[in-house]
């Protein structure tokens, strides 16, 4: 019985039938440093002692001219399927020490909870409880130094790649629905967006891709979140059937999507959910051809790696 398999969600993961979980990836972490290579400090913050959600703090190279300048402040989920993954990622900690130096911008990564010890919607509760404890700084008295100091929170974003993407997106409508003081939130950056759907749309449609719950998108969406009733097509995953979705609380979206990324269709959706809905931002949608899911994180020297970073770097950087 050890042996035998309860659920194969393969590349992931794999769950025994007597509860023994096997991560197959995403599981080696490295601690927090300086970085020799970008001068960006990083430390390890507690969100929730009772919920045990934690946080990578990233800060980048003071400059000698003003070492007191108050910097833009992105708050990042990683991805992996809200099942594989942490803030301590060497493949996180690598990109986000990068990210901070080109950016000039303190980082905030999220550990939240992963499924399926967490199911959904643990990953959405602890990155809003993240989100609130980054708040809490705004008036330069919350229990993090750095935040303090350094943040400015009229210059807030969120981003994430993939289930982190899916989860910035939640994270900013409910920071319009539900409020939240001492914060100006700029703008969002989904990565590689992990939306799904029941119905195609777009190339999906043309090329005869697996759809719905019975695709690779869809069982690891109804793995993670098995109390759905709605499978593919629940909000949580299919914007286009949530009816808030156009009170999403920022005025600026970047959307990056790659060519060959079996959900890259749903990116460019994205943009005409949000509009039709009656959202009147602005969205930009960047779409990195030749390339596949995630390709920055597993070949951040690649030339395309090299023009999303210096995309997201300017989305956060334009307006100051």
């Amino acid at each position: 019985m050890a042996n035998e398999l309860a659920y194969d969600v393969s590349p992931l993961l794999k769950v025994y039938k007597d509860g023994r979980i096997e991560r197959l990836t995403g599981t080696a972490t490295v601690p927090p440093s300086l970085d020799p290579t970008t001068g960006v400090h990083s430390n390890d913050v507690v969100i929730s002692p009772e919920t045990r959600v934690s946080a990578r703090l990233y800060l980048p190279k003071p400059e000698p001219a003003d070492p007191t300048q108050k910097l833009p402040l992105l708050v990042y989920f990683h991805g992996g399927g809200f099942c594989i993954e942490t803030a301590a990622s060497p493949t996180y900690h690598n990109y986000l020490n990068a990210l901070s130096a080109r950016g000039n911008v303190v980082v905030l990564s999220v550990d939240y909870r992963l499924a399926p010890e967490h199911p959904i919607p643990a990953a959405y509760d602890d990155s809003w409880a993240a989100l609130k404890w980054a708040a809490s700084h705004s008036g330069g008295n919350g229990p993090n130094e750095w935040l303090n100091s350094r943040a400015d929170f009229r210059r807030v974003f969120l981003a994430g790649d993939s289930a982190g993407a899916n989860i910035s997106h939640h994270v900013a409508l409910r920071a319009s629905v539900e409020g939240l003081a001492g914060v100006d939130l700029r703008g969002i950056v989904l990565v590689h967006p992990y939306f799904w759907g029941r119905d195609p749309i777009g190339a999906e449609a043309e090329n005869g891709a697996v759809i719905g719950d019975e695709s690779l998108a869809g069982k690891i969406w109804r793995f993670v979140h098995p109390s759905s009733g709605s499978g593919s097509d629940d909000p949580l995953i299919n914007p286009d059937k949530d009816p808030n979705v156009g009170k999403l609380g920022c005025g600026r979206v970047l959307v990056c999507v790659a060519e060959k990324d079996s959900l890259k269709d749903r990116g460019w959706f994205y943009g005409q959910v949000l509009k039709k809905n009656g959202w009147g931002g602005s969205i930009e949608v960047e779409e990195a051809k030749g390339e596949n899911h995630v390709f920055h994180l597993f070949n951040p020297t690649c030339d395309n790696a090299g023009v999303l970073m210096d995309k997201v770097c300017n989305f956060i950087n334009q307006d100051i």
